[in-house]
């Protein structure tokens, strides 16, 4: 699926947002340079944006982005080729969430945006991660999340009527956007994922909900 729209990735998700996917990664990658990692692993890269953003903002740290899908991964590397020299600190590697291919400790940081939910065993992915940190480390999850109970039903009333049918103009694959309607709506809300980045070995975990509760920012180490 996400091999389908990997050409018009970007554009759709800029449009569905109505532009907030920009602010969305801002507080990411802010949130992950003040604890200036010096390895990072962007986990579900896609087409590479929160990578090429850290890189801007920590030019010094190794920056690895990683993605299961390999036509997305094709899509950042052609970003990158874009811009020639500009990411030079950023390298791409296809790999799998639930089976992470580096060795135990590798990375000061790991971040996912927007790839937690499509993870088929979100235990067995938030433990890899914990796994390649090193101790002290931290993970950092942009993820969708419940929204305000007052803003739920216009909320939802979009998810289900208006954005697949915008997707299907923008990516001519509507059917993709269905799944993403299903997905957002079983996935847990903001405690309930902190109670599971918890049961997975994490301490001192934080959250902050973005933009009425549609999407939160999660915040977990790795204990010493």
């Amino acid at each position: 699926m996400f091999a389908r729209i990997a050409r018009r990735y970007d554009a759709a998700n800029h449009l569905l947002s109505l532009g907030r996917d920009y602010a969305w990664r801002r507080k990411l990658v802010a949130a992950v340079c003040d604890s200036s990692p010096r390895d990072i692993l962007d986990l579900a890269t896609g087409s590479g944006d929160v990578a090429f953003a850290l890189s801007g903002r920590s030019p010094s740290a190794r920056i690895t982005g990683m993605d299961f899908c390999p036509p997305m991964l094709e899509e950042a590397e052609r970003k990158k080729a874009a811009v020639p020299g500009r990411f030079a600190n950023v390298h791409f590697l296809p790999g799998d969430g639930l089976n992470l291919p580096q060795a135990a400790g590798e990375f000061d940081a790991v971040t996912i945006a927007f790839g937690l939910r499509n993870m088929a065993d979100r235990r067995r992915s938030l433990e890899e991660m914990r796994r390649i940190l090193r101790p002290g480390g931290r993970i950092f999850v942009l993820e969708f999340s419940q929204p305000r109970r007052w803003f739920r039903p216009f909320y939802f009333l979009y998810l289900e009527r208006i954005l697949p049918a915008l997707a299907g103009l923008v990516t001519g694959d509507r059917a993709a956007y269905v799944y993403l309607n299903k997905t957002i709506r079983a996935f847990p809300g903001r405690e309930a994922l902190s109670a599971e980045i918890a049961a997975a070995g994490f301490e001192d975990v934080k959250s902050q909900g973005l933009t009425f509760g549609i999407v939160a920012l999660h915040e977990a180490r790795k204990p010493d």
